[in-house]
């Protein structure tokens, strides 16, 4: 039986996690939960990866964070969309867009 590959695809994880912060403030674990869970699945992040991104992230200025504490009480890092990231979130998207289109239009394509 084949493995069905759930990693995210490359280059989309930063606008994934721009996309789930642009809806409310959350911390790491949250991030990875709620886009495996809208992806019903097919993506799962691996946790070395989103952290890489978060950090990137945020020195571009696309985030910011600040530790607070977790519906468990446990400590961890919020973070939350600034302008310049929902501006990012807005050219990645239109990119995705682009890139996904000129990719059916290469399936549909015939001989």
């Amino acid at each position: 039986m084949e493995q069905t590959n759930t990693d995210v695809i490359q280059g989309t994880l930063d606008m994934l996690i721009l996309k789930t912060l642009s809806l409310q403030p959350m911390h790491g674990f949250g991030i990875a939960r709620r886009i495996e869970q809208v992806s019903r699945g097919v993506f799962k992040v691996n946790p070395g990866s989103l952290l890489t991104a978060l950090q990137r992230l945020e020195r571009a200025g696309w985030l910011d964070s600040e530790w607070n504490q977790t519906e468990n009480s446990r400590r961890a890092k919020f973070y939350n969309l600034t302008r310049a990231g929902r501006k990012q979130l807005e050219v990645e998207t239109e990119d995705w867009a682009r890139r996904t289109s000129a990719v059916a239009r290469l399936l549909k394509s015939e001989a």
